[in-house]
Parts: C-alpha cells; sequence; structure tokens
C-alpha cells in the first residue's frame, strides 16, 4: 500500500533540487507511486489466500523495514535511542496494527478495489482530526462540502440498502475499513510530533518493524499459526508477499520519499486520486472482480470529494 508514514525531510536530505531533478526520473517516480500503490491492494487478497493475514502482514513489514534499518544505520544514521523506538511502536500501531492490518484482515471477504476506495477517505478525516485534536485551521467551506461528499460517497459504496447478491461487502469487513483510515489519519497525524530519527528511511524501517512484530503478535494471539502450512502456500500468495515487501514498501515508499524531496507535496498527493482508479481496474482485469454501475459513480463521488479538499487546501495555503 501505499500507506507511508509521515517522514521527516530536511534541506540536508535532498539529492537533487527540483530545477536540476531529471524529468524522465521524477515521471518514473510518479508512475512508480501511482501504478504500485495502486496494485498493492491485489497483491494483498493473493497473499491472503494461503498465508494467515495478520501473520502475512506482520513478515512483511517486519522484512522491508529490518533491510530499510540495516540500510539506514549502515549508510551512517546514529542508533536509535529507547524514546524513538517507544515513538515507533505507537506510530506503528496506528498506522500498520490499526490501519494497514484492518485493510489486509478485511480484504478476505471485501473485493480490493473497494477496499481502495473506502481508504481513499484517509484526507477527509486527517481534516477533520488535524481540526479536532492537532491545532489546525478551521475547514473551509470547500473542505467541508469534500467531506460531507465523501462519507456519502463512502455510505452509497457499502449502504445495505444498495448492495444485494454478489455485489454485497461484508459488514464486519467494510466497517474495519472504516476505522483504519481513522487511525491512517491519526497517526500520520501525530507522528508528525514524535520523536523520531532525522533519518526517514531509518525512522520508517523502525515503524514498519515495530508494527510488523506487533501484527505477528497479533497473529499469534489470535490462533493464526496453526493455520500457516509453509507446504500449502501458493505461488500465487508468495508472488503476492514479495511483491508487497519490494515493490509496495521499499521501492513505492523510497520513489514517494524522493518526490517529497524534489516536487511540491500537492502534485505527489494525487497518488490518492491514481491508486483506487488502478486498484479498480487491476480487480476487473486481473481479478475478474465486478464494477458495477453503483461502484463506478460511488468511486466517481469519492475521488472528486477527495481531490475537492486537497484542492481547496492547497487554494488556502
Amino acid at each position: 500500500m501505499k500507506y507511508a508514514p509521515a517522514p521527516r525531510v530536511t534541506s540536508a536530505d535532498t539529492r537533487f533540487s527540483p530545477a536540476s531533478a531529471p524529468r524522465w526520473l521524477v515521471l518514473a517516480a510518479f508512475a512508480a507511486v501511482y501504478v504500485l500503490w495502486g496494485s498493492t491492494y491485489l497483491a494483498i487478497r493473493y497473499a491472503i489466500e494461503t498465508i494467515p493475514p495478520f501473520l502475512m502482514a506482520g513478515g512483511r513489514f517486519l522484512i522491508a523495514g529490518g533491510i530499510l534499518y540495516v540500510w539506514a544505520r549502515w549508510r551512517g544514521a546514529a542508533r536509535p535511542s529507547r524514546v524513538h523506538w517507544r515513538s515507533a511502536f505507537i506510530v506503528g500501531t496506528l498506522l500498520l496494527v490499526l490501519s494497514n492490518g484492518a485493510v489486509t484482515w478485511a480484504e478476505q471477504t471485501v473485493p480490493s478495489g473497494i477496499t481502495s476506495l473506502i481508504v481513499c477517505t484517509v484526507p477527509l478525516w486527517m481534516v477533520m482530526l488535524e481540526w479536532a485534536f492537532f491545532g489546525g485551521g478551521r475547514p473551509s467551506p470547500g473542505v467541508l462540502v469534500g467531506v460531507v461528499l465523501g462519507l456519502a460517497g463512502v455510505i452509497w459504496l457499502i449502504g445495505p440498502g444498495e448492495i444485494s447478491g454478489a455485489d454485497r461487502v461484508d459488514p464486519a469487513g467494510a466497517a474495519a475499513l472504516l476505522a483504519a483510515p481513522i487511525a491512517w489519519g491519526f497517526g500520520s497525524l501525530w507522528s508528525r510530533q514524535a520523536t523520531l530519527p532525522k533519518e526517514p528511511l531509518l525512522a520508517i524501517g523502525m515503524e514498519m518493524v515495530a508494527g510488523g512484530a506487533l501484527l505477528l503478535l497479533l497473529g499469534l494471539a489470535t490462533g493464526e499459526l496453526p493455520h500457516l502450512h509453509i507446504a500449502q502456500i501458493s505461488a500465487r500468495s508468495y508472488a503476492g508477499l514479495f511483491y508487497l515487501v519490494i515493490f509496495g514498501a521499499l521501492i513505492g515508499f523510497t520513489a514517494y520519499l524522493w518526490l517529497l524531496r524534489v516536487a511540491t507535496a500537492a502534485s505527489v498527493s494525487t497518488h490518492s486520486f491514481v491508486n483506487p482508479v488502478i486498484a479498480v481496474l487491476l480487480g476487473w482485469a486481473i481479478a475478474g472482480e465486478a464494477v458495477t454501475g453503483r461502484t463506478l459513480l460511488a468511486s466517481a463521488v469519492i475521488v472528486a470529494a477527495v481531490a475537492l479538499i486537497t484542492l481547496s487546501r492547497r487554494s488556502a495555503a
């Protein structure tokens, strides 16, 4: 996924200035964030076909986080303190356990395209949480309209009165998905004031290691271990796990962090618009997931709401 903990980037970390960054490299990085993060939902679905969801997510983040941590330390990052690890565990709990873990679990019963659209409401919750708990300014009328529009789109997407038969979305999975973006938004906002290492890759690696360890413990606590049969893991699940570690986490996060250094935040945030479209198209083309008229219209409403909020906040900046 496409979820990345909020990094701390200083001018000293910047390799290229916006003017000197090669255009082809900027385009390649945008393509990576758009396509790779949009495709992680389908990869999660394949990975959990024969791997229990919490154990899969825990292993994914432990591997990716361990690689980032070792890489950052090898490049000279200072050893993190006990306070840094405490913050990493708090952020890891909010972002990876309560948010990404919930998404992974919900994909057992909810199509990957619909999952991505519900997760797309993260900016809606960020606006309200920042205003209510983190000293943000009162949302502008455009932002408020976007919030209402986005919530209406979500209700339309999963409302039991509008869903029947094979098109029905599991209520428990939908509830987990609605809670996930709230946890992600709160964790992202809290991480901006948390005491974390200044090196972005080290901080993200620590958060992944912490969240991955907690997800593994959650998998053990919920009795997933007896259902993990190494010999029965399918090639498709292995491929999904590999994709999530390498392309979803390492390459996707690296591209995202680099773009934050050479492009405007507003332009980088457009991945929120494109990821759901990629996920729906891949779910239809590869996994045979149904794309109904209701799904398309609800998708348009949600994406329009996110765009309205982002553009309104940009105009107010």
